[in-house]
């Protein structure tokens, strides 16, 4: 199904509890379909938390008229904000009756999300419901023993498949998050739909030469949290046989960065690993198309818009085989899978790739960026605005 070039504009309510400022996928995702729709010639406004304290307000940015409601932090992250039913139903209904969507599209199930979902079907407003979540991203948020984290994790299943089955229609960025959502959430119809990528903008332009590092470098992007464990990254660089010199590059922050800092410290590899911090956009490229492999040993990854960008940049992926990331390999052909949790496994990985003569190595490369060709952004805004107009589940062949 095609959107018609005259059909008119929609208003379009993106509901977002994590947006930018921060860093992450599902924040990067809603400022991609906000500018996406916006460029596409909709009217869109963004409902997310105020990244401080103070009043509810409203900004006019480039992607969108960004709502920022009153927002609460928490104690076990650094940026995470929280908003409080009693605080936002009123605003949130206030904001409907202004600005009269067409559609609203929730990020996740939670807190905005939720109650905006509850204010649309009261109004009989179409409703998307797009998932980035997976219950273990909470895990190191709750100082709790294992066993409640597990019945925490299953209430927010329940919770899940109670407020997104109220959708009209249910995306998830990958199959396998699609499978989760059927087996764990109950939910009949997801629609396994790609974040999208665009895969130009991490090319080098006609005349760019970018200078590869003096020593073979690996790189991670990425919050520094700990359902990513770059510890095990660390430790397997730290096995790698001395002669390849393996240097690894860190792009992001996150809550466990100190403790990361302490284990190269103690593992010695103070001047073969350097952490970065968090990057601009254009810091960032730079990192992944000097980089001679890119690693992304996460567990809870429904996508890894992160291992995307990197493949855009023509660079070989080595990846934890769970979630999400099998569906970015072609095992020996753009990078390998390794075990997850396992740094000897991924030390002999490393050490596979790197002793891989060059132009086998690029091959690779080249390999990863063709791959990305099927997360093209563009398809992915037109899906989108075909169900906004009313596309059901049988009428999308993705």
């Amino acid at each position: 199904m095609t959107t018609s070039d005259n059909q008119p504009p929609l208003t379009i309510l993106i509901a977002a509890d994590t947006y930018p400022p921060h860093v992450n996928g599902a924040a990067q995702f809603g400022y991609r379909l906000a500018k996406g729709m916006t460029a596409r010639g909709h009217e869109v406004h963004v409902l997310a938390c105020r990244p401080g304290k103070g009043p509810s307000y409203s900004e006019f940015s480039d992607e969108a008229t960004v709502h920022r409601l009153r927002s609460h932090s928490v104690p076990t992250h650094e940026y995470f904000r929280v908003t409080f039913p009693w605080e936002i139903k009123k605003e949130i209904g206030l904001l409907f009756d202004r600005i009269q969507p067409d559609v609203v599209h929730i990020q996740s199930h939670y807190m905005i999300g939720e109650h905006v979902l509850y204010e649309a079907v009261k109004r009989g407003i179409r409703v998307v419901a797009t998932n980035h979540f997976m219950p273990e991203n909470l895990n190191p948020f709750l100082p709790f023993p294992q066993w409640f984290k597990d019945i925490v994790g299953r209430i927010s299943w329940r919770d899940m498949g109670k407020v997104m089955g109220q959708a009209d229609v249910v995306t998830t960025p990958t199959p396998l998050a699609a499978k989760a959502m059927h087996q764990h959430a109950f939910l009949r119809q997801v629609l396994p739909l790609s974040n999208g990528i665009d895969a130009a903008a991490y090319e080098l332009h006609p005349g760019e030469t970018a200078e590869r590092h003096a020593s073979p470098t690996v790189l991670f992007a990425g919050r520094l949290a700990e359902e990513k464990h770059v510890d095990v990254l660390i430790d397997a660089v730290a096995k790698t046989p001395k002669e390849l010199d393996i240097h690894l590059e860190i792009v992001g922050g996150g809550e466990v960065r100190p403790a990361l800092e302490a284990q190269v410290a103690r593992l010695g590899l103070a001047d073969r690993v350097r952490f970065l911090g968090l990057a601009s956009d254009a810091e960032l490229r730079k990192a992944y198309i000097t980089a001679d492999v890119f690693c992304m040993p996460g567990t809870a990854e429904l996508q890894s818009l992160v291992t995307l960008e990197a493949m855009s940049a023509s660079t070989p992926v080595l990846l934890a085989n769970a979630m999400a990331l099998p569906h970015l390999v072609r095992d020996g052909e753009n990078g390998y899978l390794f075990i997850p949790n396992d740094s000897d496994d991924l030390a002999a990985k490393l050490t596979r790739v790197f002793s891989l003569p060059d132009h086998e190595r690029d091959a690779m490369g080249k390999t990863s960026r063709e791959m990305v060709e099927s997360h093209g952004i563009a398809r992915t805004l037109q899906t989108f605005e075909d169900i906004y107009r009313g596309a059901s589940y049988d009428d999308l062949v993705l």
